[in-house]
């Protein structure tokens, strides 16, 4: 498991383009038969993926990184399938997870291991972990179940749909938010205006992006923006006083999930366009 740690805003003024991308950029979680972890200091929150394509894979690390006895000993996990279908055996018991649906395993849970249903069409386990005080039942959410909203048009080329998987009013946790972001077709832009929310911290997978196209991943303060290029099925931390915001060169998809003081969806600290820099 790879360890970032937390950036005060004014040492990331002096980021060039390379020290942005080691902090905050993560560009490999998709790795064949591996398990790959990214444990950053905001919030102690994991980013990780699960890619099993010809043997299972099982969740689990240096637990002295941890301080546990098994990974989810003191922690949560939101699981989101981005590939083929796919099963997550949790404590023994099988879950069936297709393209695009939410699993959430609470506290406690010893044994997690994740399965493709079909080698040539493997899973790909996008996973979410930050620290529980109590434990939660493990559940699942197809889009079709979830509270969603579409919000934005085509004339600011930001027509989206947005998918709330667990959160104050969806799959209880007990501080862990997660969703994912649908942008229709001519539309690049997401979350702008932009805000920022210093009561929790916050991580973007931008997938289902075409092989030669990207998007700018726009960071930091409100008067002091910085750019990360990304690329598909690659992650980004957001620290809780960044903005949090991008535009590709063309539509997309975005996973979010944030861990923090509160579970509160809408909390958030509005940015006027105008305080842009």
């Amino acid at each position: 498991m790879e360890r970032r740690y937390a950036s005060h805003p004014n040492e990331v003024k002096q980021f060039d383009t390379e020290r942005l991308r080691k902090e905050f950029h993560i560009p490999t979680l998709f790795t064949p038969d591996k398990l790959e972890l990214v444990l950053t200091h905001e919030d102690r929150f994991i980013v990780g993926g699960a890619h099993p394509v010809n043997k299972d894979v099982k969740l689990e690390t240096d637990m002295k990184e941890l301080g546990v006895d098994y990974f989810l000993e003191r922690r949560e996990l939101g699981i989101i399938n981005v590939g083929g279908d796919g099963v997550v055996i949790a404590d023994g018991t099988e879950h069936k997870l297709d393209h695009k649906e939410c699993l959430y395993v609470g506290m406690g849970t010893k044994e997690v291991i994740f399965k493709s249903t079909d080698a040539k069409q493997p899973a790909k386990f996008y996973l979410n972990s930050a620290p529980a005080h109590k434990t939660f039942p493990t559940a699942k959410a197809t889009l079709e179940e979830v509270d969603s909203s579409a919000l934005g048009d085509i004339k600011n080329s930001n027509d989206r749909v947005i998918y709330r998987f667990i959160h104050q009013n969806g799959i209880q946790s007990a501080q862990l938010v997660m969703g994912m972001t649908l942008l229709k077709t001519g539309n690049m832009w997401n979350t702008m205006p932009a805000h920022t929310h210093p009561r929790r911290m916050e991580a973007y997978l931008y997938f289902d992006l075409p092989e030669d196209a990207v998007v700018f991943h726009l960071m930091g303060e409100p008067t002091e923006t910085r750019h990360i290029v990304m690329r598909n099925e690659q992650a980004v931390i957001s620290p809780s006083w960044s903005i949090h915001s991008g535009v590709g060169t063309s539509n997309y998809t975005f996973i979010w999930g944030m861990a923090g003081d509160n579970k509160r969806y809408d909390d958030m600290d509005p940015v006027s366009m105008k305080e842009l820099k």
